[in-house]
């Protein structure tokens, strides 16, 4: 399934039904008079966040929705049927913004969760409105209001608790699918994750957690080099991220430290997220160098190979203690001691 998180959408409500003109005609009524309905409201077009949904793919082959329009008034004061809603689903994590104006609409992030985008035209009066005693029998009418016709983007944004960033190559997808179900693509070229991918991790208590692997993170990603620019915004809505960094290469702080520019470059609240640093590939080091990446490391930072799972319980039962305390006080990740 190809992945796709932004599209443009131009949605138009219904018009409204018109008035008409109409006269009690009927043989036993002695009195008749102006009997003409009103038109029936067109319909509105609203978004629904789904959690079926994980791609914005659908839009890239529809792009115009319109709802229905309100029927026209009836005879003896019957009010003219309105025009069914439209509902068009989006994924869960979608953010709404009028593309004329740049405003935000809205932020579907819970599943079923609705937004009125367009709404539609009221409908139109028939004659029988206008009757008043000065007026016995008018001939007036109004026509339907047209329905809100508005241009929209949408920006998909993951909702994932743990974010998995790093240098390419350096065990992000790897990692992911050691710690859940997901089995994204693996090899040893650089990019060879080209969309984010999802996995939730069980937790001892409670539900999963969804964690992302975040692809395409090297240096100048904030200024649209490589793949990064596209899917940086996926970690925003994250509460903690794992930062891993290939502990075999010949600088492993230097790579470390690629990243942090990076995530600071593209937003402050992105930099300042609590952290914890994953030094992977710790099976190939012998342990001195495994000490001296403890130390230069000041963050708190865990041994682990992906491959083998040394280091990933330890791990696993940090991530669980800076989501409870980000959900409970908001606090940062208290420093720990390298651990493996």
């Amino acid at each position: 399934m190809q992945f796709v998180d932004q599209a443009e959408i131009t949605v138009q409500a219904g018009k409204g039904g018109d008035g008409i003109v109409s006269w009690r005609r009927e043989k036993y009524v002695p009195a008749g008079g102006p009997a003409g309905g009103n038109g029936g409201r067109g319909g509105s077009v609203y978004l629904r966040a789904s959690r079926d949904l994980q791609t914005l793919l659908d839009f890239r082959y529809q792009r115009r929705f319109q709802a229905q329009p309100g029927e026209k008034g009836g005879p003896n004061n019957m009010t003219g049927a309105s025009g069914s809603d439209l509902i068009i689903d989006v994924p869960c994590g979608t953010l709404v913004y009028d593309r004329d104006s740049g405003s935000l609409l809205g932020d579907l992030t819970s599943h079923d969760q609705l937004l009125l985008v367009a709404q539609g035209g009221a409908g139109g009066l028939g004659n029988a409105h206008f009757l008043s005693n000065r007026n016995r029998a008018p001939h007036k009418t109004t026509t339907g209001k047209p329905g809100e016709v508005k241009e929209l983007r949408l920006e998909l944004k993951l909702i994932a608790q743990v974010g998995i960033v790093g240098l390419p190559n350096a065990g992000k997808s790897t990692l992911l699918a050691a710690l859940s179900a997901a089995r994204p693509k693996i090899a040893d070229y650089p990019f060879t994750t080209l969309t984010p991918n999802l996995g939730v991790v069980r937790r001892p208590v409670r539900d999963g957690v969804v964690f992302a692997d975040i692809p395409g993170l090297i240096a100048g990603a904030h200024l649209g080099v490589g793949l990064g620019h596209d899917f940086l915004r996926h970690i925003e809505r994250t509460q903690v991220l794992i930062h891993v960094v290939d502990a075999s290469q010949p600088d492993p702080y230097q790579a470390y430290e690629v990243i942090q520019k990076e995530l600071a470059a593209y937003s402050l609240d992105l930099a300042q997220k609590p952290q914890i640093v994953a030094l992977n590939k710790a099976d190939v080091l012998d342990p001195e160098t495994s000490m001296a990446l403890c130390q230069r490391f000041g963050d708190p930072v865990f041994l682990v190979s992906a491959v083998t799972g040394q280091g990933l319980p330890a791990l696993l039962q940090q991530v669980w203690r800076v989501l409870d305390q980000a959900e409970s006080a908001l606090s940062g990740i208290p420093r720990t001691e390298c651990q493996s």
